[in-house]
């Protein structure tokens, strides 16, 4: 049944993606994140955490390094490209953020940050509490450019992903005595939970109707987390594996509190731990033969996306994550002039898990 969601999704997004009218599915995408979507913000930092070199950004458009913990696109200009959007949302601490650039949203991510503040402060990079605040900072902006009204629209209307927690863990955590000599892997992923609660009520606070949060990734196939914590083994480590879904089912009840709590609120995990471990045992479904260490292209080994094949399971994945962002609940609505189509209501079955 989901698979056949996903099929109908494919087409009724293919289908706004052609025209010259034809408008994107959301009037806007708001990241908030770590180097997993950073699409340049930390150039603007006094860190060390940067992408603003070659061989960065050698397969993206002009082959130039824009900030982008990746060679090419990352998950969040997929999912731009998908929507319909034919630019993609800047770095708030661009200069490109202002104007009619700021009508389609705002990547606030900044590499080496996490849920936990202090993640970040580690690494000089953009707390959670600061990208939230920036957010509010970008609303009046929004307001004075746009209106009161037309801001309103976007603000309520548009897509907000959220992707932390794999630098709380492997950054900071499990090389952290102050940390996991006084908590256990429990004990912290329920004050990671907590935090990602209290934000998504701010931003729902804020007019956020629309939220995507990711799973951390399999942690132990991660190529630091094997260097450092594989004992010279080139495989997984399974310990950090099992803290990965022990934090993911926490973080599942999480969201479905939330969805229950405020029910004009779309709300859906986005499963990243499941494909990704099925790239690691199963490369050659992705036409790869190695997934655990870093590529050539220069990516750091401690970057949580650093596996060949990599666009092929952004695709995979984001086509889950808008079967279960769109395809909830019995009421659909019609087709427009976009070229939108009409939901099916056998897309009910595709709730968040």
């Amino acid at each position: 049944m989901e698979v056949r969601c996903l099929l109908l999704l494919a087409v009724l997004l293919l289908a706004g993606a052609h025209g010259g009218e034809a408008q994107p599915l959301v009037p806007g995408v708001f990241t908030f994140g770590d180097s997993s979507v950073d699409i340049g913000n930390n150039d603007y930092l006094h860190t060390l955490i940067k992408a603003d070199f070659p061989p960065y950004g050698r397969d993206f458009p002009n082959r130039v390094a824009t900030g982008r913990f990746c060679n090419g696109k990352l998950a969040t200009d997929i999912t731009a490209d998908t929507l319909g959007f034919t630019s993609y949302p800047p770095a708030y601490l661009s200069p490109q953020a202002s104007g009619k650039n700021l009508l389609i949203g705002a990547n606030f991510a900044s590499a080496g940050s996490g849920y936990y503040d202090h993640t970040a402060l580690m690494y000089h990079a953009i707390p959670f509490s600061q990208q939230l605040e920036y957010f509010r900072e970008y609303q009046s902006k929004l307001t004075a450019f746009a209106g009161s009204s037309q801001a309103k629209s976007i603000i309520s209307g548009s897509l907000y992903i959220v992707s932390f927690g794999a630098s709380d863990f492997v950054q900071n955590y499990y090389i952290n005595p102050l940390l996991f000599k006084t908590q256990t892997v429990d004990q912290f992923s329920d004050r990671l939970v907590s935090i990602f609660v209290n934000s998504a009520a701010q931003l729902y606070g804020m007019g956020a109707r629309r939220i995507a949060v990711t799973t951390l990734p399999p942690l132990g196939c991660l190529p630091a987390a094997i260097t450092l914590f594989g004992h010279g083994s080139t495989g997984c480590v399974s310990r950090l594996n099992s803290d990965s879904q022990r934090f993911n089912g926490k973080m599942s009840a999480a969201v479905s509190s939330l969805a229950k709590r405020y029910h004009d609120l779309k709300i859906a995990v986005f499963d990243i731990y499941t494909p990704l471990y099925s790239l690691v045992t199963s490369p050659g479904d992705q036409g790869t033969t190695t997934v655990t260490r870093p590529k050539a292209s220069g990516c750091h080994a401690w970057h949580c996306l650093c596996f060949p094949g990599i666009a092929a399971l952004r695709s995979i994945v984001h086509a889950q994550l808008w079967a279960r962002l769109w395809c909830q609940g019995s009421r659909r609505r019609s087709g427009d002039a976009a070229g939108r189509g009409r939901w099916s209501s056998r897309c009910s079955s595709a709730t968040p898990s």
